[in-house]
């Protein structure tokens, strides 16, 4: 099998990692919920950013299992960037003021700290998939 950078040859199957990620993104959509349910203010704006992150990087994975963990956690951090950016639109608050989904997952404004708890979240899910990732650290090189 051909090496494809930003993947990992060591990956476990993919169906086991795709079931892992789907319960990770179950796990994160709770976790966002109960954190509404029982926080206020900073603490629930900001902890909501950083697991929108990290429901990201679980969808990335989901999507393609033997995305390395770096890989995933930059794609789900390009994503939350690119939609705080598209806020500076009119279109995100018009499409917000239409429809709950849309304004859960495009927001309605931009604010410039949101881009640094969007990392945090992204830096969080990059060290459980590191952690918990079913390939070994090192990366082994392309025979030669």
């Amino acid at each position: 099998m051909p090496f494809i950078p930003g993947t990992n040859t060591h990956a476990v199957e993919p169906a086991r990692i795709r079931l892992a990620a789907a319960g990770a993104a179950v796990v994160t959509v709770g976790a966002g919920l109960g954190l509404r349910a029982v926080a206020t203010g900073s603490l629930a704006k900001y902890g909501g950013d950083a697991l929108y992150t990290v429901l990201l990087l679980a969808l990335v994975v989901l999507v393609a299992p033997r995305v390395t963990p770096l890989t995933a956690a930059g794609g789900a951090l390009a994503v939350s960037w690119g939609v705080e950016f598209l806020q500076l639109s009119e279109m995100t608050a018009e499409l917000s003021q239409r429809s709950p989904v849309a304004r859960l997952v495009l927001g309605s404004t931009f604010n410039p700290p949101d881009l640094f708890w969007y990392a945090v979240g992204a830096g969080a899910g990059w060290l459980v998939h590191t952690a918990v990732g079913p390939y070994p650290a090192r990366r082994r090189t392309a025979p030669g």
